[in-house]
């Protein structure tokens, strides 16, 4: 399987880091990007660079747009000519109705709006796929590849707006909760890099406990919260400063 990512930026990147992070031979990606030197860590690493978009389209199975929302429409006007009806399409930009990509892409090529977090880089993103123009295998097939890079599930596109408050945007949040615990550690006492391990490293666990228990947050803040004692009451602070409301706002926003 050949895959060309036409804008490897952020997001772009990061896919193919998690790509490389997996084990996908690096000689069957192929990057664009409209500075050539912002790509020479991957063509180090042996992926095939380049500027021209056209070029990274021949012979390509999948055909990732990693590219911003405004710059799409001409992007797909500049491919769409090269593509064969046998190629997979991605879109990874966000907002981008399945109509409007079907306008921009017709035909019958399988077309789908892909949005994964930058977690990608390390195989541990969660990534939501909505077929906007696919057959049942070529969807498989995604799921197959996306799931090799952390969590994939197929979703609607009138759920994508929540999804990516959630996952795209929400690993912003998780890092924002991050950061001020460990800004928090230093007001403790602890040193900056001290601080900030303990609370990645807590983070962590707490997401680990919750995946294999499959419990409800709720039930293990209760095995932590002894009555009278500091657990509750720092909870109690948070919430007297608005935390879950806080989070239930910023989401709503972002959808």
């Amino acid at each position: 399987m050949k895959i060309s990512v036409i804008g490897a930026g952020a997001m772009g990147g990061a896919f193919i880091e998690g790509l490389l992070e997996s084990g996908f031979p690096a000689s069957d990606i192929y990057a664009t990007r409209r500075r050539a030197e912002l790509l020479s860590s991957l063509a180090d690493r042996g992926v095939r660079t380049g500027t021209d978009n056209r070029r990274a389209v021949e012979g390509a199975d999948i055909v990732v747009l990693a590219v911003k929302p405004w710059i799409l429409p001409s992007v797909a006007e500049e491919i769409y000519p090269h593509l064969t009806e046998r190629q997979i399409v991605i879109s990874f930009a966000a907002g981008i109705p399945g109509d409007d990509l079907k306008r921009m892409l017709p035909g019958t090529n399988p077309l789908f709006t892909v949005i994964p977090n930058t977690a990608i880089a390390v195989c541990q993103s969660m990534t939501f796929i909505v077929p906007v123009r696919g057959t049942e295998d070529r969807t498989d097939v995604l799921l197959e590849l996306f799931s090799t890079l952390g969590k994939a599930t197929l979703t609607d596109e009138g759920h994508l707006g929540a999804a990516t408050a959630l996952a795209s945007c929400g690993i912003a949040y998780a890092m924002r909760y991050i950061r001020a615990a460990s800004e928090g550690g230093v007001e403790l006492g602890f040193k900056a890099p001290e601080a900030t391990e303990i609370v990645l490293q807590t983070v962590k666990g707490a997401a680990e406990l919750l995946l294999r228990s499959g419990n409800h947050p709720e039930a293990e803040i209760d095995k932590v919260c002894t009555p009278g004692g500091i657990t509750i009451r720092g909870l109690n602070e948070m919430e007297h400063a608005g935390f879950t409301s806080a989070v239930i706002k910023g989401l709503k926003a972002a959808k």
